[in-house]
């Protein structure tokens, strides 16, 4: 429940994307079935990493996005994975890992590579701090792109009729012909990623 309320605070008070690294550090994280995923990993024509959350509603308001996102870059030699940003301290490993399976069958993300970002090290590598936010991260492991999927939320709470920036598609078009990216940061509008260390103070408050 505190997960809950602390989610949705960040609803209210969203927090500003800081600045990209130039470089971003080769970490490795066990998927679901042990494993290990190496989102920034270099060699591919670029990666694409989503900060997700099972009970964030603006994350799985993007997952028909995501879906659509990452099949039809796969061609181009684009790579996605799926950071669960998930955390409760109440429930244990195994019912957290049920409950991320349960949301990759319902939200059809069976075919991604997905981890639980457990210690937060992958989100701190990039500085992500709200679900769902989108980073593209180039063949030399330098981060081009992160931010918001595209601009449908022009408000939390509020949507657009249309879509009229398609950021993460122009980031990974730009990206893919060798060009810069026109807009490497943008503000990613959802749900707060909370520092675990936090939850439990609040829990034993």
């Amino acid at each position: 429940m505190q997960r809950r309320r602390l989610m949705w605070l960040a609803l209210v008070w969203p927090l500003t994307v800081t600045a990209a690294a130039d470089r971003v550090k080769d970490v490795q994280v066990g998927d679901l079935d042990g494993r290990v995923i190496r989102p920034f990993a270099t060699g591919a024509a670029a990666s694409v990493v989503f900060f997700v959350a099972t009970d964030c509603p603006v994350s799985n308001a993007y997952a028909p996005e995501i879906e659509r996102v990452c099949r039809e870059f796969a061609p181009r030699g684009v790579g996605c994975s799926l950071m669960y940003e998930d955390v409760d301290t109440a429930a244990s490993p195994a019912t957290l890992d049920r409950q991320v399976r349960t949301h990759l069958d319902e939200y059809k993300h069976r075919g991604l590579p997905a981890a639980i970002d457990r210690s937060r090290a992958v989100a701190t590598a990039v500085r992500a701090t709200i679900t769902p936010t989108a980073v593209v991260v180039d063949r030399q492991g330098a981060v081009r792109y992160r931010g918001r999927v595209d601009n449908l939320y022009a408000a939390l709470g509020k949507t657009r009729q249309q879509i009229t920036s398609h950021d993460l598609r122009d980031a990974l078009d730009a990206v893919l012909a060798g060009r810069p990216v026109a807009h490497p940061e943008t503000e990613a509008i959802g749900c707060f990623i909370t520092d675990p260390a936090l939850l439990r103070t609040h829990e034993h408050e």
